[in-house]
């Protein structure tokens, strides 16, 4: 999979590379692929920052440094949850962008209940704040996280573009 989202991961680079800007990633549903393809480029320093898999609410809590309270009322796999969580990260790690993905891949009970085959997209950079929810109406783990990955990496193509 990765040799297939690498000429995207590559024209993203560039574009961040073109900008002098940086990236930092948050992954959910999409178990880190996110992150692996952007660094499928050599010399990814140049662009990414870092970033980590949210996969629990620990995991929440140092990724993003948000205090509980940040996330009363909100639901997981919506726009306003993927949004903070793309500020957040972009924040945290001192980055000129943030891109955040969460969702349900399927294959188990989310613990927030969301349904399987849902995942929410959002990315955050100078003037920009997109979003993207993807349905697949699946159970397939591995074809959920192929596809959310696709459509993360195309919202953040299409916001530097």
């Amino acid at each position: 999979m990765l040799n297939e989202l690498h000429p995207q991961a590559a024209r993203i680079a560039e574009a961040l590379k073109a900008r002098r800007e940086k990236i930092a990633v948050a992954d959910g549903a999409t178990g880190g692929l996110i992150g692996a393809a952007l660094l499928t480029v050599p010399g990814a320093l140049k662009f990414y920052v870092g970033g980590g898999i949210v996969y629990s609410l620990r995991g929440r809590e140092v990724l993003f440094g948000l205090p509980d309270e940040a996330f009363a009322g909100m639901r997981s796999a919506t726009p306003d949850y993927a949004l903070m969580q793309a500020r957040a990260i972009r924040d945290n790690f001192g980055a000129d962008w943030g891109i955040a993905e969460t969702g349900s891949a399927g294959g188990s009970r989310h613990p927030m209940g969301v349904a399987s085959g849902i995942s929410c997209c959002a990315v955050v950079g100078p003037g920009v704040e997109l979003t993207r929810v993807t349905e697949t109406a699946s159970d397939d783990r591995i074809g959920n996280m192929q596809l959310f990955t696709r459509a993360a990496l195309d919202l953040l193509e299409s916001a530097l573009a």
